[in-house]
């Protein structure tokens, strides 16, 4: 039997559509995506996570440590300030360590827990969520914004979107301010961008950053979720069957339909679900959780308080949509510990411990030596063999201090230059010196010596080896 439909035998009181050639075809790229408020415990965490996440973001640059900006990532002379630890560009390696430690804490969280960092902690995700709660404090609910969209310009209309954006705005400015206020002295930055007194790299980078958190937040939302954040492509590949992902119980759901509270579900041959479309009005990216797992979802459980709600009106059991693993849908026992967890925590433990080692057997003093290249030894006025070197000494702390060169390996030597240097905090000191020795006290042509700089207090000392030259 054919399934194509012969046009020819179509009754004719059935009216078939016909494309205007006339009319130029209008494509919809995207939908727009109207959020319906919802209540229940995983939004409540939801929130409180967003707002402490908020806080923590806000209020690091105010911090204040030993009289300075606690954290202050300085660009321009290069330097990282956290909490009285200074790093420099030499130093990138701790921040390359902590990387593949955030990376695989993230890698475990979503194997265990399925993408719940983006749900509860992305900054897309907080602050998109941030700028629907200024919708619905101006526009009203989901479906009194959808219906303003729809209505003609107006009064109300201009009134209304005016106060949105507004404050739209007002909120990017203020994190992008925040932002800035990590690389650049925040006590300074606010009064000078207020004042027209900032620098135009200033201004033009806190414009930018403004222009793409109201971009993200305001205008893009879940087009990050689904088309750009590559996080989403590849969580999958972390997956399992005992991965705890928000999911729809099919078995018990199906067959869905509208019915009233007093009739048996199972006796008209209908599932739990009442086919209320809660579950996607919540949605953030759009989708319906009854379609199965799908990449674009961003478990945040918006749709589980929702289910939730109206299994609670039916007087039905919760967890229709629930946090639960394929394994357990199947009927089988979920297994929360598995081989691929540990191979996580055992890199994320080696990558702690590494870290951990980096920072303690950091000094905050660094020492290279150069040696003159243009002449490797020469005979001074007195007969003496001098050799002459010059010393890169780095104060890598918040501190001034006072520093004294010695040299070890030679005997009976004169030593030109000065021997205690007073260095500032984050400076990189040059220092010229030249050693002088009787040829006769030299046994060997090449001779092994070590330069060592020690703080005046003993606290810190670095050495380094080079070489002296007699030349024959």
């Amino acid at each position: 039997m054919s399934d194509k439909i012969d046009i020819k035998n179509i009754p004719s009181d059935v009216k078939v559509y016909k494309p205007d050639p006339n009319q130029t075809p209008q494509y919809n790229i995207r939908s727009r995506i109207y959020v319906r408020a919802v209540k229940g415990l995983h939004q409540m965490l939801r929130k409180q996570i967003g707002v402490i996440s908020l806080a923590v973001f806000a209020l690091l640059p105010w911090l204040k440590y030993d009289g300075k900006q606690a954290i202050l990532f300085d660009i321009a002379n290069q330097e990282f300030n956290i909490f009285g630890l200074t790093l420099w560009p030499q130093d990138l390696t701790l921040f390359a360590t902590l990387l593949i430690i955030s990376a695989y804490l993230l890698f475990f969280v979503t194997t265990f827990y399925g993408r719940v960092w983006c749900g509860y902690m992305c900054p897309q995700t907080v602050w998109t969520f941030m700028f629907i709660w200024f919708e619905e404090k101006i526009e009203g609910t989901a479906n009194k914004r959808k219906r303003l969209d729809s209505l003609p310009l107006s009064f109300e209309k201009v009134w209304k979107k005016g106060l949105k954006h507004t404050s739209w705005f007002i909120v990017s400015l203020l994190t992008a301010l925040s932002f800035v206020g990590y690389f650049v002295p925040i006590d300074e930055l606010f009064v000078n961008f207020f004042t027209f007194e900032s620098s135009g790299a200033v201004v033009g980078w806190t414009l930018f950053f403004a222009g793409c958190t109201y971009a993200n937040a305001g205008w893009m939302r879940e087009v990050m979720c689904l088309h750009i954040c590559p996080y989403a492509r590849f969580q999958s590949s972390m997956f399992d069957k005992d991965t705890f992902t928000v999911t729809y119980d099919a078995e018990r759901g199906e067959n869905r339909g509208p019915r009233s509270r007093k009739v048996e579900p199972k006796e008209v041959g209908l599932g739990d679900c009442v086919d209320c479309n809660l579950c996607v009005l919540v949605c953030p990216t759009g989708i319906d959780i009854r379609n199965g797992l799908q990449y674009e979802c961003i478990n945040c459980g918006a749709c589980i308080d929702a289910c939730n709600e109206t299994m609670d009106k039916m007087n039905y059991d919760r967890g229709l949509i629930s946090y639960t693993t394929e394994h357990s849908l199947e009927g089988k026992k979920t297994h929360v510990i598995r081989p691929k967890l540990f191979g996580y925590l055992a890199v994320i433990l080696i990558m702690t411990v590494a870290f951990i080692w980096q920072i303690t057997s950091r000094l905050p003093l660094e020492l290279n030596i150069d040696r003159d290249r243009t002449a490797l030894f020469r005979e001074n006025s007195e007969g003496l063999i001098e050799n002459t070197y010059t010393l890169l000494i780095l104060n890598k702390s918040q501190h001034d201090n006072t520093y004294v060169v010695n040299v070890e390996g030679l005997d009976n030597f004169e030593y030109f230059g000065e021997k205690e240097v007073n260095i500032s905090a984050g400076e990189a000191f040059t220092l010229p010196i030249s050693l002088a020795v009787d040829p006769y006290d030299l046994e060997k042509a090449v001779t092994n010596i070590t330069i060592t700089v020690t703080s005046k207090d003993g606290d810190v000392k670095v050495y380094e080896e080079s070489r002296f030259f007699k030349g024959r």
